[in-house]
């Protein structure tokens, strides 16, 4: 199958090192609004990159459900494959592919815990049946039916039919703390316009912004 005549040009917007905000929070926020003003189908969703103990690395989607000043956090069980590449490797790379808007923001940082007060408060916002599968699941484990998970799903409907469902201890969120974030905007003959945020203490605000060749 050739594939090779798959071109698109890009052509929608450019950006300016004027334009972009003292921090890469605040630009963040203004693409985030703006994705989410195209309607575009789940702006949170990224792809989270981890690499494990023997250096493999992995890639999926998650969805992004907090982010702030402090960084940005996803949901997981603890002991899924990329928690434990996390453990042995607290780094990883986020990736918001925001194609409809020819954009994309690329994170790359440190991985913490976030405390298990904050995995409560996102947990009890969670829909009912959402709750119960982070119970049923042991996410990334080998099974040898579905008929197993929708079998436990029915116990977990039973256990507590009488009140909340509570947060299981081997689940919560992952903060990813940035040391740099690059936002990239699609431009026509492959001249992107790329414009990274590192961290650095010896500036006004902590960061420092550089145009980098597409």
């Amino acid at each position: 199958m050739d594939i090779a005549y798959l071109r698109t040009e890009y052509a929608k917007a450019g950006l300016e090192q004027k334009d972009l905000a003292a921090t890469p929070f605040r630009q963040f926020e203004v693409w985030f609004k703006q994705a989410c003003e195209a309607q575009l189908h789940e702006p949170n969703a990224m792809s989270l990159a981890t690499v494990s103990a023997d250096g493999c690395p992995s890639c999926r989607t998650v969805l992004l459900k907090v982010f702030d000043e402090h960084g940005f956090v996803f949901f997981t069980n603890y002991s899924s494959k990329k928690a434990l590449d996390i453990a042995a490797n607290p780094r990883a790379t986020l990736l918001f592919p925001w194609l409809h808007l020819e954009r994309q923001v690329q994170i790359t940082g440190t991985v913490e815990k976030i405390t298990a007060l904050e995995s409560l408060r996102y947990f009890a916002t969670r829909p009912y049946g959402s709750q119960l599968g982070a119970w049923v699941s042991h996410q990334s484990q080998v099974i040898t039916t579905r008929q197993l998970l929708l079998k436990k799903l029915d116990e977990m409907k039973r256990k507590f039919s009488e009140g909340k469902v509570p947060l299981p201890d081997f689940w919560g969120g992952y903060r990813v703390i940035p040391q740099t974030v690059e936002f990239w905007q699609g431009r026509p003959n492959r001249l992107h316009d790329r414009f990274q945020y590192t961290r650095d203490p010896n500036t006004e605000n902590g960061w420092r912004i550089e145009r980098l060749a597409p």
